[in-house]
């Protein structure tokens, strides 16, 4: 690993290339703590990487508070935070990665352009007091929430630097003799007993930094901090200037006692979203300011919120706290088939049953002891789900019970970040890449036994479409293997650079493949023979479009704008090569998609899902329902049924209502011991008739019965 390098003896003469295997390409902002760089990832995430200063790394005590900040960090990956990718508070200069938010700090916006208005105030308390809540879920108190640790994305705000902040159940005690926290926004508590500071001083703070969007200063002010203290331990806000129908709210989230003041579900309640107004906090053009270190992210949609009886919210005195663990995760760039099952069973089906056996929920642990954190990739077939991890090529379960058939495991040693794909069961074998990333092999379904492989070095993506194998080189090159027996049906040149290939789900017919034009302003979508590789039709489309779907009507592609955002839905008809683009109201970054019918649920990275009806009338939004789940880097959903699942990089599976777009459920986390939780892909959830199936980063696979999520 290249080192660390410093150029001077003062922190801003600091000037690293390097922060893990991340190289560090320009610097975001530099603060006392250390610099923040702007880096990128392999699978091309755009990240903040923070490097704490030389001298503070040569602090235990510092370095002790560092490993806090990311463990809280860590905990609280969501939508409304900066989650983290990577990290290593060891390092000679240690460091940690998030993923970046193109966005102002609230600090800087209204240094720029002056208090908020009274709706974008309100949409600011919205999106605060629901990261608050996902916050203090996690068994987080952030004690140092302030303008410039709000980060006002297009789509939300987003709290960063975990800095201070202390999980409830840790015992690390930094307390002593000082004062943690910006006096401005600081609780009377953290003045007073900072030992027995909890969640209510973070609303406190949330209140404060309301007066200052509001009014550009805070409702304590003076330019001595002991004063400032004397005040918010004394005095009364100055709420001058607040929004008359705030004042109640902010005043209730100020008051001295904690016990008195609202909770985060209190102030969502209050501030309930309206459908009707949306106003960004971010403004359009933006001027130069000094800048801020942030650890960052892109963010989540979310509506713009009014104000329902701010004087009638409940006072509580208890805290009930949550210790689930979030976790960023990296994705990976090898392009996989992921099986989907036969579909799910619309509520009031049955249970399968064999021989008598009733299906019951179960778990079973897939590891192979090799080191590597990972979620095993599973598909399902007949009775059986069959799965992959690192050091291990395959394995069988029986769907009703989780007993495990046999396990083919691989002695070669492996990062766990090699060629990745769930295994596929096809032309009567079940296809999977051993350890290493190197090989294809099929063997019997069975038993497990190895029928025939193939080197797959040179390829840079498998997939499986009608009944063939499909090797794709970066170029074009394309070799199509039968998939019983390995033969070799034929090899073209076909696309190129980018080329992204799919088959019609279910069903026998042309494949499809899309190609970026050289210049990126669009894309050849063309369809092709499965048994002789031929080219049936290409029709250019405007835009960079990838391919997510294919029924037995149409193509569906995702269109991603000049920052990389997805910022429409196209469809492609298979008979008339018509074209139909439905744009996103909201862009969503990195996005995924499932379809069903003709209507695509979109996810993006922040837990925005969206229904997407793609032959909706002129008269009839497009946009059927979009739903915040809250869960940051999760799989691809899956629709089947009448749901769509997706997995949550803690672990847990989600089930949301197709029609209605409504949370239905969710089990429990299920994350990896030790200090690095992070996996190198997050596989999607897979289904049988009445029963989904799904992994976790602590390695296991678990089954849950479809139709009660309710009861997971």
């Amino acid at each position: 690993m290249p080192p660390l390098r410093n150029t001077g003896q003062a922190p801003e003469a600091e000037c690293p290339e390097y922060a893990g295997r991340y190289l560090l390409e320009s610097d975001l902002g530099s603060g006392g703590m250390g610099v923040v760089h702007l880096a990128t990832s392999a699978s091309g995430l755009r990240l903040a990487v923070k490097v704490i200063h030389a001298n503070h790394a040569s602090d235990p005590e510092f370095r002790a508070r560092f490993k806090q900040e990311i463990a809280a960090a860590r905990r609280v990956s969501g939508a409304f935070t900066a989650p983290v990718v990577d990290a290593d508070p060891e390092a000679e200069r240690p460091w940690m990665a998030t993923l970046f938010i193109d966005g102002p700090t609230l600090s800087e916006r209204v240094k720029r352009n002056g208090p908020l208005q009274p709706d974008e105030v309100i949409r600011l308390g919205a999106g605060l007091a629901e990261g608050l809540r996902d916050i203090h879920r996690a068994g987080v108190v952030h004690r140092d929430l302030k303008p410039s640790n709000v980060l006002l994305a297009a789509d939300g705000p987003k709290v960063i630097d975990f800095g201070i902040s202390r999980p409830t159940d840790s015992d690390l005690r930094t307390e002593t003799g000082k004062l943690i926290g910006t006096p401005p926004f600081m609780a009377p508590e953290q003045f007073q007993r900072p030992r027995e500071v909890g969640p209510a001083a973070d609303v406190f703070a949330l209140g404060a930094v309301l007066v200052h969007a509001a009014t550009g200063r805070g409702p304590f002010d003076s330019d001595s901090p002991y004063v400032v203290a004397y005040q918010v331990v004394h005095d009364e806000p100055d709420l001058a200037g607040v929004p008359e129908s705030l004042v109640p709210l902010v005043t209730q989230c100020l008051a001295k006692d904690p016990a008195e003041r609202p909770t985060p579900d209190d102030l969502m309640a209050t501030l309930r979203p309206s459908p009707n107004r949306v106003r960004s906090l971010v403004p359009a053009q933006r001027g130069p300011v000094p800048a801020e270190p942030s650890a960052t992210t892109r963010p989540r949609a979310s509506r713009a919120p009014t104000v329902n009886s701010p004087a009638a919210i409940p006072r509580r005195a208890r805290w009930v706290t949550v210790g689930v663990v979030l976790a960023a995760l990296a994705g990976a760039g090898f392009i996989g088939a992921q099986a989907a099952g036969t579909g799910d069973a619309p509520g009031g089906g049955h249970p399968d049953t064999r021989a008598g056996q009733k299906f019951h929920p179960w778990h079973t642990s897939l590891r192979a002891g090799i080191g590597a954190n990972a979620a095993p990739a599973c598909s399902t077939a007949g009775s059986a789900v069959y799965c992959t991890t690192p050091g291990i090529t395959a394995a069988r379960f029986d769907q009703l019970d989780g007993r495990t058939d046999w396990i083919l495991k691989d002695g070669r040693s492996t990062s766990g970040a090699e060629k990745s794909m769930a295994p596929v069961l096809a032309g009567g074998l079940l296809h999977a890449v051993a350890p290493g990333g190197t090989r294809l092999e099929a063997l019997d379904p069975a038993s497990g036994r190895k029928r025939w492989d193939v080197d797959i070095a040179p390829y840079a993506a498998v997939q499986h479409l009608a009944g063939s194998v499909l090797l794709v080189t970066s170029d074009g090159l394309v070799r199509s293997l039968d998939s019983s027996t390995g033969a070799e049906r034929w090899t073209r040149r076909q696309g190129g650079t980018g080329s992204v290939w799919m088959a019609t789900t279910g069903a026998a017919g042309p494949l499809f493949v899309a190609t970026p034009t050289a210049d990126a302003t669009a894309t050849d979508v063309g369809t092709v023979d499965p048994r002789t590789g031929e080219t049936l039709w290409v029709k250019r489309v405007r835009g960079t479009l990838t391919p997510v779907d294919a029924t037995g009507d149409a193509l569906f592609l995702l269109s991603r704008g000049v920052d990389d955002a997805t910022d429409a839905v196209v469809r492609v008809d298979s008979s008339s090569r018509a074209v139909r683009r439905v744009p996103l109201a909201v862009p969503l970054d990195q996005a995924q998609a499932t379809v069903a019918g003709d209507t695509v649920y979109v996810l993006g990275y922040t837990g925005s899902l969206l229904a997407i009806d793609t032959r909706a009338s002129i008269t009839r939004s497009a946009q059927r329902w979009r739903l915040e789940t809250s869960v940051t880097l999760a799989s691809r959903p899956v629709a089947a049924g009448n749901r769509v699942y997706l997995s949550a990089a803690d672990g847990r599976l989600l089930a949301v209502d197709r029609e209605r777009g409504v949370l239905l459920g969710q089990t429990k986390p299920r994350m990896a011991n030790g200090p690095n939780t992070l996996i190198v892909t997050l596989p999607a959830p897979v289904t049988a008739p009445g029963k989904v199936f799904a992994s976790a980063p602590d390695g296991s696979v678990f089954a849950v019965d479809s139709r009660d999520p309710a009861r997971w």
